[in-house]
């Protein structure tokens, strides 16, 4: 054999090894030049869909519910907490999961509903707009806000996350004046292609013969981040945001996933150890010290799941989402909904309040 013909193979591996190193660093390079971070204070459209200005003296009810974007059934889990699936099971799994979520969320009867985790065109969600179900959850006005849109993720491999456009939907009963989405910091380093972007979106509600006005804020902060100061820093934002509004003598109310744990150690409500996991780390509650705001939650029932796995009763489970409130809110009621998980990795919260007169001139 000549050694031409040895060397002939080795040559033609030696190509292919190549070639698949060009094209992952291809593919680095674009996930790095296509990241981009929509910039702050950018305008939302509102739908025109009532004219109703809230009052003040009188009672109300609202809901927020991370929807785990449609895909998580109870035997559902997710490769970025372990598991398997980075897609929804299917697409007509995914239609019917979102069908049975709207007609839940429409018999709840809320005036406010504030949506985290909506896919409105994404590889993980068949590119179904998901919107289109929640909406008819409450008739009256609408506000979505992108809270990502990222590159395509060629991983897992055998079934890549891809491309999503997602973000959070705020649906009111009352007038929603203008909104605006409000950019919070993610990290700087590569752990960004991860986190991807960030933000929270603020309506504007008219209260009833007044000048004030409700200022709502719907929240997802981020999960995934190896540091820890990043979440410490989303939430002294949004926090600085809120007492401005105060100072400023409008009606102040937040809702959403926080990403923390907002019982201190969930465990010792729900029984069941959680120190593995990094990202339920307890709220700072020094942050809201000289401030008037306050942290509203319930612990009669878990917000998360860990969704490592399908879920079960002895899954880690946690806090994670809940209210901020002015103190010219008067919170009445305040509860975690248990719906075993029925139809995301969360379970909705809800809160009846009123809108305290004395504050309104």
């Amino acid at each position: 054999m000549s050694a031409k013909q040895v060397f002939r193979p080795v040559r033609v591996i030696i190509t292919i090894i190549i070639v698949l190193l060009l094209i992952a660093l291809g593919y680095v390079a674009y996930v790095f030049i296509a990241y981009k971070r929509i910039p702050d204070n950018q305008e939302l459209e509102v739908s025109d869909g009532t004219s109703t200005p809230v009052s003040t003296d009188t009672e109300y009810k609202m809901v927020s519910y991370n929807t785990g974007f449609g895909a998580y059934e109870p035997d559902f889990s997710f490769f970025m907490d372990g598991g398997s699936e980075s897609w929804a099971f299917s697409k007509e799994r995914l239609t019917k999961n979102m069908q049975a979520m709207t007609d839940y969320l429409s018999g709840l009867d809320t005036d406010i509903l504030l949506l985290q985790e909506v896919d409105k065109n994404a590889t993980r969600t068949y590119h179904v707009d998901e919107t289109k179900y929640l909406k008819k959850a409450v008739q009256g006005n609408s506000v979505f806000a992108v809270n990502w849109d990222s590159s395509f993720l060629f991983y897992p491999v055998t079934q890549p996350h891809g491309k999503s456009l997602s973000g959070i939907l705020t649906l009111s009963s009352f007038q929603i004046d203008n909104a605006v989405r409000r950019q919070i910091p993610v990290e700087d380093s590569a752990m960004k292609i991860v986190d991807l972007d960030r933000c929270y979106s603020k309506s504007y509600l008219p209260v009833a013969g007044t000048e004030k006005k409700l200022a709502l804020y719907n929240v997802h902060m981020s999960a995934y981040t190896s540091d820890g100061t990043v979440a410490d820093k989303q939430l002294e934002q949004l926090l600085a945001d809120m007492e401005d509004e105060f100072a400023k003598g409008n009606y102040c109310i937040s809702g959403g996933d926080l990403n923390k744990d907002l019982l201190g150690d969930s465990s010792e409500y729900f029984g069941i150890k959680g120190d593995q996991y990094s990202w339920a780390k307890p709220i700072k509650l020094e942050f809201f010290e000289g401030k008037h705001l306050q942290l509203i939650c319930s612990g009669n029932a878990p917000s998360s799941r860990i969704a490592d796995a399908p879920y079960n009763p002895q899954q880690f489970v946690a806090l994670l989402d809940g209210f901020i409130v002015s103190d010219n809110v008067e919170v009445i009621s305040k509860e975690t909904i248990d719906t075993q998980f029925a139809y995301s990795d969360h379970n909705p919260i809800t809160m009846q309040f009123k809108l305290k007169s004395e504050y309104a001139d």
